[in-house]
């Protein structure tokens, strides 16, 4: 069942918040990860949001919020789900300069 609430607090610089609405006393836990928003994930106190939430003991909170969407936002993509920007990707390459030195064979 989705909610509709309000941001109560988000700290963009820890990536979190706190998201009020009637069925969720105390507020929901919400992390930047469930926000559904293309782009940079973040909230601001006020913002009227719609969310689903599950129970979770999470940092003094009841409640976690769960694929949390600003009012009026398409949510026609049911999964949620946003491109990952190349922010989310990352890669590894070893190079050898040199072929790794071998060992002789044992002495028969």
């Amino acid at each position: 069942m989705r909610l509709i609430g309000s941001v109560r607090e988000y700290h963009v610089d820890r990536g979190w918040g706190v998201l009020d609405a009637p069925e969720t006393p105390g507020g929901a836990w919400v992390h930047f990860s469930e926000v559904r928003t293309p782009g940079f994930r973040a909230l601001t106190a006020g913002q009227a949001v719609t969310f689903e939430v599950e129970p979770a003991g999470q940092d003094g909170y009841a409640h976690r919020a769960l694929r949390v969407r600003p009012v009026g936002h398409d949510d026609s993509d049911e999964t949620g789900a946003f491109p990952r920007s190349i922010a989310y990707s990352s890669s590894l390459v070893i190079a050898y300069d040199d072929p790794p030195p071998t060992s002789p064979p044992p002495p028969d």
